[in-house]
């Protein structure tokens, strides 16, 4: 279990528990007893874990967050998990963690990040996306620095 105010500290635990045979599970952002609002990530271990190694992405706009996104898909990495939470330094963000498996050649994605207040709104997008050949991976729902309530999806498709 990692737990951190910083998305830069969870990225290097996340990738030193990846070292040590460790590949995430879950995440999830909120206030915990002790540490108040924090990011938690619970990697788990089995006996065929691959080399994998992960990054952290955390920002409050969505233009941010797909060009972040896109730049770390071009270098092999795909999309595991999403949250929201309030950080040390940059407000309320969205988190997202991409791993990329050292040991294979990786799959080359196209992402896309859509992001409204009205739920109206993000089905036609979602009708529109998944029209042109991406696919759901993930969605959080919270008040954003800049985007205020929100739904926040997150989808992909193969590159060519």
């Amino acid at each position: 279990v990692l737990a951190t105010k910083k998305t830069s500290t969870m990225e290097k635990e996340m990738n030193d528990a990846a070292e040590a045979g460790f590949r995430f599970a879950a995440v999830m952002g909120g206030d915990t007893a002790f540490g108040g609002s924090e990011v938690v990530v619970i990697m788990t271990r089995t006996s065929d874990q691959p080399r994998v190694q992960y990054r952290l992405l955390a920002t409050g706009k969505t233009s941010t967050m797909e060009k972040e996104i896109q730049q770390a898909g071009d270098a092999g990495f795909e999309y595991r998990g999403q949250t929201v939470f309030k950080s040390t330094f940059g407000g309320k963000e969205v988190a997202v963690i991409l791993e990329r498996d050292k040991s294979i050649a990786p799959a080359r994605y196209r992402y896309q990040v859509l992001a409204t207040s009205k739920t109206s709104t993000m089905e036609n997008e979602l009708r529109e996306a998944t029209a042109a050949g991406y696919e759901f991976v993930g969605m959080t729902v919270g008040k954003t620095l800049i985007g205020g309530e929100e739904v926040l999806c997150i989808l992909r498709k193969r590159a060519e």
